[in-house]
């Protein structure tokens, strides 16, 4: 990096598609010539993406900018919370600049004001594929903004807006950059993937000569021509996702789908204003997994929502076991500020929602070792996300980065990062696979 070149630090919190918003203002600080340097003592700006959806990650995103005020003094923030500017000055007074999530140009402004670029066109280059917060070979593909649900118990549409989604050509040129430049594992991230493009009227664009619609299932056709892994995040279960299931069983596009079911009880769906035909779910889960034996299912669920009785909560648990989710993230219900949820009656103990949460997780995790169980003895194609002198972690098709789980390879030491591999399943538990690999491959 260039000495004479304006330094910027940036802490990046929050969701895949609060890291998608970083690797924007990242490529473009790059582009007009600023280094981004990893330590406040080095920054002459330190910039901090916040996140604001629930009172734990106001509190970190908080702590983040005091943090960054107290060891660099020039803080400009944005993000999620940004949303909230007076809690913010009322809390740390001496920001520079706070923004919202996707305002790109106030960002950019306010790091103009604070320290003018000095750029050299021939000299300060930007990789096609822009800045990555990822590790080389997968990034996150957000394919859309914002959402129009109304869960009561999120306040995501207050801070990103309604549903708008990017033309289906501005994608895949994207996606094909990315693979370009080394990427092996693109995650589809948005607020509602199911709902891709009805703001659009699913308009089609031109890539590569020939016609997609801006929909779902022609995304999937297209990121199936990259030959690549692609994996769908934040999918509603509508019926036109059945039109995705072909591209699985054809290895077009990862036999995976994250689907944030929430809960089981169709009286506490509609209180969170969620999809609540729950025996139409289960229905569907089925033929989804008979057309497509190889999917897995990822979930996340709430316990403790207001007025949850304990026969609702069991009808939760029911869901479960009969629905044998592969994976499925749990959280004890939070009051956000701003959530209608919150003018709920019949509040649930904070001790009976633990307790809620920890029984949930015991049924979960027993399903779960039991589906896992069933691999031991399989080949599996995993791809490498580390090596050291024990070997290699790395995940299956059915494993996401940071939120799954990992296939563990003690005889990996000469694989590397980034790299697919074939490995024996030997082992399994709660949550994690072991492998090994051939005697060729070692």
């Amino acid at each position: 990096m260039s000495r004479r070149n304006p330094k910027v630090g940036f802490v990046s919190l929050g969701c895949p598609k609060a890291l998608v918003d970083s690797e924007r203002i990242l490529t473009q600080l790059r582009v007009e010539g600023y280094d981004i340097v990893p330590s406040y003592d080095s920054a002459d700006v330190v910039v901090v993406n916040t996140c604001g959806f629930i009172d734990a990650a106001v509190a970190e995103s908080l702590d983040a900018i005091g943090e960054a005020l107290e060891e660099n003094g020039k803080v400009i923030v944005t993000g999620c919370l940004g949303k909230r500017a007076d809690l913010i000055r009322e809390t740390h007074p001496d920001v520079l600049s706070i923004s919202g999530p996707q305002d790109y140009a106030s960002v950019m402004g306010a790091v103009h004001k604070a320290l003018p670029p000095k750029h050299d066109p021939f000299l300060d280059l930007v990789p096609p594929q822009g800045i990555k917060l990822t590790p080389k070979h997968y990034a996150y593909l957000k394919i859309s903004e914002g959402c129009n649900h109304r869960c009561t118990f999120c306040i995501i549409p207050s801070m990103r807006g309604d549903l708008v989604s990017r033309p289906i050509d501005e994608v895949l040129v994207e996606a094909e950059k990315l693979v370009k430049g080394g990427v092996k594992e693109l995650l589809v991230v948005s607020q509602d993937t199911s709902a891709y493009g009805v703001d659009l009227k699913y308009a089609e664009r031109e890539w590569r000569g020939k016609a997609y619609a801006t929909r779902m299932k022609d995304l999937c056709e297209g990121l199936g021509e990259l030959g690549v892994w692609s994996r769908l995040h934040y999918v509603y279960p509508y019926p036109h996702v059945d039109d995705v299931i072909p591209l699985m069983t054809d290895g077009k596009i990862l036999p995976y789908l994250d689907i944030p079911f929430q809960h089981a009880s169709p009286r506490i769906l509609k209180l969170m204003k969620r999809p609540g035909a729950v025996d139409t779910v289960l229905a569907r889960v089925q033929a989804w997994r008979k057309a497509c034996p190889d999917l897995t299912i990822r979930s996340t669920c709430i316990v403790g929502f207001p007025g949850e009785t304990e026969a609702e909560f069991e009808e939760l648990l029911d869901f479960l076991r009969e629905a044998e989710l592969d994976r499925v993230g749990a959280f004890a219900y939070s009051p956000v500020d701003g959530a209608k949820a919150n003018d709920l009656p019949d509040a649930v103990p904070e001790e009976i929602k633990e307790e809620r949460l920890e029984r949930f997780m015991d049924v979960q995790a027993e399903i779960s070792a039991a589906r896992l169980a069933r691999k031991i003895g399989t080949r599996q194609m995993v791809i490498v996300d580390e090596v050291d002198e024990d070997g290699a972690v790395a995940r299956s098709k059915a494993d996401a980065p940071e939120i799954d789980g990992i296939v563990r390879i003690d005889d990996g030491q000469k694989l590397k990062p980034g790299q697919f591999a074939e490995v024996e399943i030997v082992h399994a538990d709660e949550h994690d696979l072991i492998g090994r690999l051939g005697p060729a491959a070692r």
